[in-house]
This record gives structure tokens, sequence and C-alpha cells, in this order.
């Protein structure tokens, strides 16, 4: 069965307000990839930490909010990537809601792709989403819980008529949760539904809400990715 897509006005807000905080886009190292996944064409960017050391890496797959650029969302994450040795994988995602139902089948695909560039640790890939690429890392955490070890989402809640959605999990993939207490497009109180609608279901959430922080991920981008990869490293998959 197709998930059904969330055509919504606060699609088109948070499209317009993410436009007006995304970073300007500048050269780099990072490679650019494309690929045809579930009969969409993606393009991809990728980041391998210079130095890797041998073996399997963690991977970490990034999905950023509307209206931005995948280069500005992996640029946020080099340092630590860096530092902690982790692949990074962000999607150029469109602002199109009808991209939401090939989300389980696309983000698999994209670091299978990856493979090519590094090498993988398949018990150690995780998801974190912001803002509009948090509806989709909900998506990608509860439809592919067997994939991913574990996920994070920032400034987003899961929509009181898609909560079914969470029965849909076949494994209680952790998952943290993190919101601005001052975020001018996200319900607080809509994200706080969604972490006491996964703890009855029995995950294991790790909540947050953020004093005096905006809708504005890239203001605190630092903070937040230490604190999302503390949580994230923790798991593994069997």
């Amino acid at each position: 069965m197709t998930w059904p897509v969330r055509i919504s006005a606060r699609w088109t807000l948070l499209t317009f307000l993410a436009c007006a905080l995304s970073l300007p886009t500048l050269a780099s190292d990072f490679s650019r990839h494309a690929v045809r996944c579930d009969q969409r064409d993606m393009d991809y960017v990728v980041y391998v930490p210079p130095g890797a050391a041998t073996g399997l890496l963690p991977v970490l797959v990034l999905l950023h909010g509307a209206g931005d650029q995948a280069e500005n969302f992996i640029r946020a994450w080099k340092s630590l990537a860096q530092k902690k040795q982790i692949v990074l994988i962000a999607p150029q995602l469109p602002r199109d809601p009808t991209l939401e139902p090939h989300i389980p089948k696309i983000l698999p695909c994209l670091v299978d792709d990856a493979r090519k560039q590094a090498s993988v640790d398949s018990h150690r890939i995780y998801l974190f989403g912001y803002s509009m690429g948090g509806y989709l890392a909900y998506d990608g955490a509860l439809l592919d819980s067997d994939y991913f070890a574990a996920a994070a989402i920032h400034a987003m809640g899961i929509a009181d008529e898609f909560a079914p959605i969470v029965q849909r999990a076949t494994r209680k993939i952790p998952i943290a949760i993190s919101i601005g207490d001052r975020d001018q497009m996200v319900s607080l109180a809509q994200v706080r539904r969604t972490r006491d609608l996964l703890q009855r279901s029995g995950f294991r959430v790790q909540y947050q809400e953020i004093f005096d922080h905006s809708h504005n991920y890239y203001e605190m981008s630092d903070t937040i990715n230490n604190d999302v990869w503390r949580f994230l490293e923790a798991y593994r998959l069997p």
C-alpha cells in the first residue's frame, strides 16, 4: 500500500522559511552523484572524511529542509564527520510532496550507490532530518526501521492524521527528537504529541526542547549535531 502524500499549506510555509534560512552554496571537496531510485532521478552529495580509517565506516543520511541545498546541509556536519569518521550522504530534495511515497526505497538505494565511494558498515546506518526533511525522516525511520540503526529529527512532528504510520514499523527504532522552544513554523504541541505517541508505542525516544531557539537549524547546528551524533552512535543493528 502506498502511504498517502502529505500536501498542506504548512509545506509551502516551510519552503518559504527554509529558503530564507539556508546558507549560500560554496565550492567544496564533496562529491556529487546521480542515481535512479524507485523510478525517481536523484542527485546526492557524499562526504568521505580524508584519511578515513581502514575498515567499515558509519553512515549518516541527511535530509535538509525545503528550499535548502544538500551541500549546505552536509557542510554543517563536515567537521564532526571528519573527527568521528562518518560518511555523510545528503540527497538534493525537491520541493515536491509526491516524493514522499518513494522515500522508503530511495534512501537505501542512495546508500547502496554511495558504497562505490566508501566502505559502509551496514549495522551503523543512521538518519537525520530537519523541517521538511524531518517529515521524510519519519517515513524513512518507521518504514525502514530494520535498515537504519537509529534516527533523529529536528523541528518536525508527525501530523495527527498520519499517526498510524508508527504501527507500520517492524522494529522499535530509537529516535531522537528536538525542537526550539520558540520555533515559529512548527507546533511545539504537535512535536510533543509525536513524542508521546512514539513512547506509548514502545519506542525509545530522546526528546529535547532547546531554550530560546527558533526554526533556524543553522544558528545552532554545531550544538544540535553533537547532541544528535551522541545519541545515534550508541546504536547499531544486530
